[in-house]
């Protein structure tokens, strides 16, 4: 008995030598991790550990590099963002020059394709002042439809061919509840289009992808996100077809990630439907990699393309006045309901205005279901949260919402080529992208990429939160400590998904979700956080990527 005891103790992975950050506050570091199936079997000294190796133990060693819990990326768009692999990438492009260079040697590789496809724009072409129009692309690509979708994935640039396919050159004849197809003086459309259901005008009219290319796309997004160490996602676009992708890959063992899917309620949706697609997601995926159990709104769109809902407008625009794309008393309707049925939910809000909406109605439905004595901890959540009043910070704590935020979405200083500075007030700058302030009024803070709108590499974001700057003298700077910004990708990330018992640390008993470094990047500057890399990911006691 005593043999066939020791024998089940014996470890399939035996990382040692290694620097281990635990982010377990009762064992925060270690020097060797042993796993055996799915889960985390010991956390500790190196000279115990050896008592794990097997005949069959793989035996690992970290020589001195760090040892983190697998990084959860809080905000996320797996199928979106896989499929944006296909397109040009343009992301930096600063020229119509340089934009047209790289969407002409994507043509020469795909001669055949019907649609010229560019992602990653910059709203900063060909000027912070002058956007994108269908005259610049009818320039660069006359003869096929050309789309380009900017790096927020909130707007499309697209080309005369593009509207013609589309049927919108005179402009869109549909009621759009989310979105604007710009229009000229003589009621052409410039080119310009703004939000989702502008842009789904565009996307009908492209030809879609069958299953198996879907399913190919997201196997190229499973390994990107493999060698960057992410072994979660909380994907913030979900729906049942998407699932069903999902759970496809799953049964196939390829599935090297596990998924949060929240079901995105759009406008248009009534509250039962809203309601059942969430319900659905919730009972049918339940598994250690795929879970549903939440419900996703947008409240507003971005402040770079004037769609954010503000509470003082835009500098230079004093009568422009944004919507919330929910109304107060819809919204708290759904909410309410949402919460009722015990559902997390996540909204989107950018802007100030936006953020109060949504606080008003997590507000509205603590009300009206917890009751003294049966409160419910729902843990709702703010998506982005770029402009936050005041008056609003210390509701995040009281309101037990989390503040879920993108390191790689602000500026890191005010000569920054981003147009957003542009569109907030000089003297309001230090209330943008708050993390500091937000976490120091008790927010609980967790961080993402919103992928693909930036870069899915956490050590950019690393690199963002450690090396954000003060765009103003006097102005708070909101830079994180290395631990906060670890936690951020960690524990809080599971504890923002009701999985801190299963995750976010490494400890005995817990997903044997890890990633190591390569270096230990507790001994390196903040300015070389953007150059560390991922030497081995481990998913469910499976390695999953490997330099």
């Amino acid at each position: 008995l005593l043999i066939i005891d020791q024998l089940t103790m014996h470890a399939d992975l035996l990382l040692i030598n290694a620097k281990v950050y635990t982010v377990d506050d009762a064992n925060p570091w270690a020097e060797a991790v042993a796993i055996r199936g799915t889960q985390i079997l010991y956390v500790g000294p190196m000279d115990q550990a050896i008592s794990y190796r097997g005949a069959t133990t793989r035996v690992i060693n970290g020589a001195g590099r760090t040892l983190l819990p697998g990084f959860i990326d809080s905000h996320f768009h797996l199928q979106w963002g896989s499929a944006t692999l296909y397109g040009a990438q343009l992301s930096g492009q600063r020229t119509i020059e340089d934009l047209t260079k790289t969407i002409h040697a994507w043509m020469a590789k795909n001669p055949t394709a019907p649609w010229v496809i560019g992602e990653g724009v910059s709203y900063a072409l060909p000027t912070k002042e002058t956007p994108l129009t269908r005259h610049h692309l009818d320039a660069i690509v006359p003869n096929k439809p050309l789309v380009l979708t900017a790096f927020d994935q909130h707007s499309s640039f697209v080309n005369s061919a593009a509207l013609a396919a589309a049927k919108i050159t005179h402009g869109s004849t549909e009621q759009l509840a989310n979105g604007t197809v710009v229009v000229d003086a003589n009621g052409l459309a410039t080119g310009e289009l703004y939000e989702m259901d502008a842009m789904a005008l565009i996307n009908r009219a492209r030809p879609a992808p069958d299953r198996d290319q879907q399913l190919e796309s997201l196997r190229r997004g499973l390994a990107l996100c493999a060698s960057l160490g992410i072994t979660s996602i909380h994907n913030m676009d979900g729906d049942l077809a998407q699932a069903a992708l999902y759970a496809s890959l799953e049964a196939q063992n390829e599935l090297t990630l596990r998924i949060y899917l929240p079901f995105w309620a759009k406008p248009e949706m009534t509250l039962e439907s809203a309601l059942d697609g969430a319900a659905i997601l919730r009972e049918k995926y339940q598994s250690d990699l795929l879970r549903g159990g939440a419900i996703k709104f947008f409240m507003d769109g971005v402040y770079e393309s004037f769609t954010a809902v503000t509470l003082h407008g835009y500098p230079g625009y004093p009568a422009k006045q944004v919507e919330p794309i929910w109304p107060a008393e819809r919204f708290a309707r759904f909410t309410t309901a949402a919460d009722e049925l015990g559902l997390q939910i996540a909204v989107h809000a950018c802007g100030d205005g936006a953020v109060r909406c949504v606080l008003d109605g997590y507000a509205a439905a603590r009300t009206a279901n917890h009751k003294q004595g049966n409160r419910r901890e729902s843990r709702h959540r703010i998506e982005h949260i770029e402009m936050i009043d005041p008056a609003d910070l210390p509701r995040f704590a009281q309101l037990g919402v989390t503040a879920s935020m993108q390191p790689l979405h602000s500026p890191l200083e005010e000569d920054d080529p981003d147009v957003w500075p542009t569109r907030v007030a000089p003297a309001a700058w230090g209330r943008a992208f708050a993390w500091r302030t937000l976490r120091d009024a008790g927010a609980h803070l967790v961080f993402g990429s919103d992928w693909p709108v930036v870069s899915a590499n956490p050590m950019l974001g690393f690199y963002a939160a450690r090396n954000r700057k003060a765009w103003r003298p006097g102005q708070p700077n909101h830079r994180q400590t290395l631990a906060e910004v670890v936690r951020s990708y960690t524990r809080d990330a599971a504890y923002a998904e009701f999985q801190e018992e299963k995750k976010g640390q490494i400890k005995s008993g817990l997903y044997a979700d890890l990633v190591l470094m390569d270096r230990d990047i507790f001994d390196c500057s903040s300015s070389d956080l953007a150059d560390v890399q991922v030497d081995l990911t481990i998913c469910n006691g499976r390695i999953v990527f490997e330099r």
